[in-house]
């Protein structure tokens, strides 16, 4: 399934893509994508639904992040071989962990703003997974079933604050609207292999990232395994994990976002986001 939340911000309904790219209305079965919504017995009773069954929703309605309730969004920083490389940094023994602030989750959709003082604003075209089932100490072999679904991520950044300002990365990834999820949530089933799917993000139409999960260094089993040795993971916790070479700050001479610029992420079997860059709104 391809599950999404639409409507507006605070007010998103629960949903579902039909095969002619439609989207469902699931109101009426599903309260929200939250929480025990995103366990494995919720969603088989959903897929059990025939879709045309469910009102259509009206054509362009805004689409929000597909998992509402997020209580912990964990990044995974150079989690990519050939991204490592680009930044001259060596390949991690072990996964660079960080958080990036729930509240900064938006629409995939949804305008980009400049935080106040910012002025070496990235992007991160990345793969993100929603987490459905309670994980704790999590065998790798086992953590495919604690996975409700994957989504596309732009893990925004803000490279002044995250490395001249000392301390944790969470200081230069957490300002409102640097995590926009989406468009929807593919269950498992609909990803032949999360491990081998292409990736690019556009600023105003040039390419700028080109990847594929293939180049990952910790593959997402081995990632929501190795989180859970450290904390609980709980339904609707969302995990980012990890960006493809090409981004800004690793250009010569570093590129940065600026208001007005267009963004267009894809990964293969996740749809697109659209997003334009905004000046700070006081």
């Amino acid at each position: 399934m391809k599950l999404v939340r639409f409507g507006q911000p605070g007010s998103e309904k629960p949903g579902l893509i039909d095969s002619q790219g439609n989207i469902r209305d699931l109101s009426a079965h599903v309260n929200d994508f939250a929480g025990a919504a995103l366990s494995p017995a919720s969603l088989d009773k959903l897929r059990a639904i025939d879709p045309a069954s469910l009102p259509l929703v009206p054509e362009g309605v805004r689409i929000g992040a597909p998992v509402a309730g997020t209580r912990n969004f964990i990044a995974i920083g150079l989690n990519y071989a050939d991204h490592a490389k680009e930044t001259n940094q060596e390949i991690p023994a072990e996964p660079i962990l960080f958080n990036k602030a729930p509240n900064c989750i938006v629409g995939p959709n949804d305008d980009i703003m400049y935080p106040k003082d910012a002025r070496h604003m990235d992007w991160e075209v990345e793969i993100a997974f929603v987490v459905g089932t309670r994980a704790r100490y999590v065998e790798e072999k086992d953590a495919m079933a604690h996975i409700a679904g994957f989504c596309l991520c732009n893990d925004v950044s803000e490279r002044r604050f995250q490395v001249k300002h000392a301390g944790q990365w969470v200081k230069g990834k957490s300002a409102e609207t640097f995590g926009p999820l989406g468009p929807f949530l593919a269950t498992p089933d609909e990803i032949a292999d999360v491990q081998n799917l292409a990736m690019s993000l556009d600023v105003n139409g040039e390419r700028k990232q080109t990847g594929s999960t293939a180049t990952m260094i910790f593959s997402i089993p081995f990632l929501l395994a190795y989180i859970s040795r450290f904390m609980v993971l709980d339904p609707g916790d969302v995990v980012t994990t990890g960006t493809p070479p090409g981004v800004g700050s690793a250009k010569k001479p570093p590129e940065y976002l600026k208001a007005g610029d267009e963004l267009l992420l894809r990964v293969e079997g996740l749809g697109e986001q659209r997003s334009k860059v905004i000046p700070f709104q006081p």
